[in-house]
């Protein structure tokens, strides 16, 4: 897949997660895809985005014009901050996370298993520079939603009965959204809710480890 290709990838999957914020929610969104979000709240919402370093109220990805090299979010981009936005220490954002003041936190990540177990901060043998916060985030947001391609660039799932990769939370996930489906983690199992694209259910199934339950109220999106 191209550079573009990918691109719009990313930019699609950042769209539909933006369905997932409501007005008034409180924020965090991880490294990576998930920060395009930002650009994609709509103005009806009032959105208040937090980052683990100390920032409440992150705007969209900064022009040219609006670089500011000292105002940075968790993963070291560089960010703008919304009139009215606030900043602290670590110690504070993370009592934020952890005292459940967090209503959504959307993640990307390597593997998901059926059961809601998450996987996406390290692959053995690689570099690392350190988990970040997600582990606090799957713990103490009120609803943790996984962003990420379907498969890897080998062609094979992401979405597997259980990771082989090491976990960042058991049973921590409550929405997957990819660039071919939206699924939603429930004790039965993994229920279909969208397609998005062309694809068909047997075209997600074949893609996808677990068996999944098709929702009664399938919806197809168009991409």
């Amino acid at each position: 897949m191209s550079v573009v290709d990918r691109h719009k990838v990313r930019e699609l999957i950042a769209r539909r997660a933006e369905k997932e914020i409501h007005d008034g929610d409180y924020v965090n969104l991880g490294i990576g895809m998930p920060t395009m979000v930002a650009n994609y709240i709509t103005e009806n919402k009032q959105v208040v985005l937090q980052s683990e370093n100390g920032l409440l109220g992150i705007g969209p990805y900064p022009t040219e014009e609006e670089l500011d090299a000292d105002l940075i979010n968790a993963g070291k981009e560089t960010v703008t901050a919304i009139k009215g936005a606030s900043y602290f220490s670590s110690a504070e954002s993370f009592a934020m996370i952890r005292g459940g003041h967090i209503d959504v936190a959307i993640l990307g990540a390597m593997e998901v298993a059926e059961n809601g177990d998450l996987a996406n901060w390290m692959i053995p043998g690689k570099m690392i520079k350190g988990m970040g916060g997600a582990m606090d985030l799957v713990h103490g947001a009120k609803k943790v939603v996984v962003i990420m391609e379907h498969v890897n660039r080998a062609g094979e799932p992401k979405i597997l009965k259980e990771c082989a990769l090491p976990l960042t939370g058991k049973q921590v996930v409550n929405r997957i959204i990819t660039d071919r489906a939206v699924l939603d983690v429930t004790e039965e199992g993994l229920v279909l809710k969208e397609i998005i694209g062309d694809y068909s259910v047997e075209d997600i199934q074949k893609a996808t480890e677990p068996t999944l339950i098709i929702d009664d109220e399938l919806k197809k999106q168009h991409s």
